[in-house]
């Protein structure tokens, strides 16, 4: 039993690094690679050195080049299986747009030659779907590419250093040299810009979680009956905490009950028809388990 489950999760591991693959690669060749404009990190100069040779070397070859050493030099000295899926990862994301290619899939800036190419549209579509393909990988492995490879390495050989610097500083290379190739012009190192920005806002909602809620927390002297018309109205269930008011030294009751976006009109609803209480509310980036009421 426990030999299936190991096959099954890596089984899926495999279909998420492809999946993940497919995604960033997807953008990078409609969106990114015919543009004008670098990704950050370790892509993002795989794409400067294939500007600057003039498209003699595929970027697809570059890509791997690039990344795929650094990716068995983490199998190697920090984790075997996540070195495996980051080079699985990488190799998909490399060669899905030689496949568009042969498949005569025109890149946006081709399609849409002229007046209706827009290179900001260009860059807003590769940050946010690679950002969503990055999430995945971050969700599943905590590893999106050949930046967080380095970082492994540096922290693995010094584990006293801030691997948040060495982010930064690949992707701050990235854009200074990009000013440079790209004919020292101001559009596309605001692409750069842009695209890291819009990639890392739309990682971090990934992160967060697609089943997120907002928290309640409601002090009343009157539990039972407000607690019976949150789960009859809203169906979710509700946690009661005994509690003692430190003003006043009376007894007291902090109800906890999760609920959805929907749900917080009513939720309002129910609160102002009970006077008697005092609610505060945050959200929470996921929610697992029984989220709804047991009938």
């Amino acid at each position: 039993m426990e030999r299936k489950a190991t096959v099954r999760n890596f089984i899926f591991d495999i279909l998420y690094a492809i999946m993940a693959g497919v995604v960033v690669g997807t953008a990078y060749h409609f969106f990114q690679n015919s543009n004008g404009f670098a990704p950050g990190g370790v892509g993002g100069l795989a794409t400067i050195t294939h500007h600057l040779l003039e498209g003699r070397i595929d970027w697809s070859i570059l890509m791997v080049a690039f990344n795929l050493p650094i990716f068995v030099l983490v199998s190697a000295i920090v984790n075997k299986k996540l070195g495996l899926m980051l080079s699985v990862y990488m190799v998909v994301q490399s060669f899905i747009p030689r496949l568009y290619t042969a498949l005569g899939a025109m890149p946006y800036s081709a399609a849409n030659n002229g007046a209706d190419f827009n290179i900001l549209f260009a860059c807003i579509a590769t940050g946010v779907i690679s950002g969503f393909g990055f999430s995945l990988m971050l969700r599943r492995f905590g590893a999106s590419g050949g930046t967080y490879g380095i970082s492994a390495l540096i922290k693995a050989a010094k584990p006293e250093t801030n691997i948040a610097y060495v982010s930064f500083i690949m992707d701050a290379s990235v854009v200074m040299i990009a000013f440079f190739v790209y004919g020292m012009k101001v559009t596309p190192v605001m692409c750069t810009l842009l695209n890291l920005f819009i990639a890392n806002v739309v990682v971090d909602h990934g992160l967060s979680g697609i089943k997120n809620g907002y928290r309640f927390e409601l002090i009343t002297d009157h539990p039972d009956e407000l607690a019976e018309e949150l789960m009859t109205r809203l169906k979710h269930g509700v946690t009661r905490i005994k509690a003692r008011g430190a003003y006043t030294d009376n007894r007291r009751y902090i109800l906890i009950c999760i609920v959805n976006k929907r749900e917080i009109g009513e939720m309002m609803k129910i609160i102002k028809s009970h006077p008697d209480v005092f609610a505060s509310f945050e959200k929470v980036n996921e929610v697992f388990g029984n989220f709804k009421r047991k009938v």
